[in-house]
């Protein structure tokens, strides 16, 4: 098995660290209530999740366009085309801080996980790609749907 470089695990779960906090501050009130004495309410519950998650969407457009340039032919066109999907997702459906911009996003980033399996696939990823996207798809979603569940 092809281990996940060190630096890229790391930094992947790290990325994490929003994600919880936005879900930590929805679903314990509390934390929210003592957050919201030092931040702004930009950096608390719903709203931090949702415009760091829009953020990071449109980074794995980045990163998919990145995979995208090893491909040729009409792969290639495929792939930018497929590479630029996750991005104008988050710019056209995540448009305000709803539950279904919520639902939205997470729906970008299992997305996002079908076009990185399909780039895995095509040999564009590295071979431990796939490892950390799932990992860190799996937070993702989790922390942007668990609030709306419980």
């Amino acid at each position: 098995m092809i281990r996940i470089p060190r630096a890229a695990l790391i930094l992947g779960l790290a990325g994490l660290i929003p994600f919880v906090w936005s879900a930590g501050t929805q679903l314990f009130p509390a934390i929210a209530g003592q957050a919201g004495a030092v931040l702004s309410p930009m950096f608390i519950g719903r709203v931090v999740g949702i415009t760091y998650g829009t953020v990071i969407l449109s980074f794995m457009s980045g990163a998919l366009w990145g995979f995208a340039t090893r491909a040729e032919g009409r792969t290639a066109a495929v792939a930018y085309t497929l590479s630029v999907i996750p991005a104008l997702w988050a710019f056209v459906m995540v448009t305000d801080a709803t539950e279904t911009s919520v639902i939205f996003l997470a729906a970008g980033f299992i997305g996002v996980l079908l076009i990185d399996g399909t780039f895995a696939g095509w040999g564009l990823a590295p071979p431990w790609w796939m490892r950390l996207r799932i990992l860190l798809t799996g937070g993702v979603v989790a922390c942007l749907l668990l609030p709306l569940v419980v």
